[in-house]
């Protein structure tokens, strides 16, 4: 698998794995918009601003999406979202450990944290296992039934 700067093709194939506007909450966080078109998803993505990479198959599928930036000191991993007919192949966990290399990298920084609804049970229990644990986040918690997670791996 490879990871690659988002392009065109791989956010208009991400746009249709959102069946509804709960899904897409669920992942976006909130102040996307919905319904959305090409333009207003790119533009609620923070393109311009925030690094975002696809998770190709080794055919040039599209396996993943994820972005990151710096928060907290730390590389902050966001919009985490795999493919819903590729789930449960530990495609997240690959998408992850090549986020969190890169985004360390570039950030000079190493740990990496992220947001993650509390009623997102199988998300959190995917991060657990790749090693984030549960963290007080330090200021005052700025996305409402969230969760803050940290690996300082």
């Amino acid at each position: 698998m490879k990871l690659v700067k988002a392009n065109d093709t791989h956010l208009t194939e991400l746009m249709g794995w959102f069946e509804d506007e709960a899904q897409l909450v669920m992942w976006s966080g909130p102040g996307f918009r919905y319904p959305y078109d090409v333009v207003t998803f790119k533009q609620d993505l923070k393109l311009t601003t925030l690094p975002s990479f696809s998770l190709l198959s080794p055919q040039g599928a599209l396996l993943a999406f994820g972005q990151y930036y710096l928060r907290e000191n730390r590389c902050h991993l966001g919009r985490l979202v795999v493919n819903p007919a590729n789930r449960g192949q530990g495609i997240a966990a690959t998408l992850i450990a090549n986020l969190a290399a890169k985004g360390k990298k570039e950030l000079k920084v190493n740990s990496c944290s992220l947001f993650v609804f509390s009623d997102n049970i199988s998300a959190i229990s995917a991060y657990q296992k790749l090693g984030f644990v549960k963290t007080q986040y330090p200021t005052d918690m700025p996305l409402a039934g969230c969760i803050y997670m940290v690996s300082d791996d």
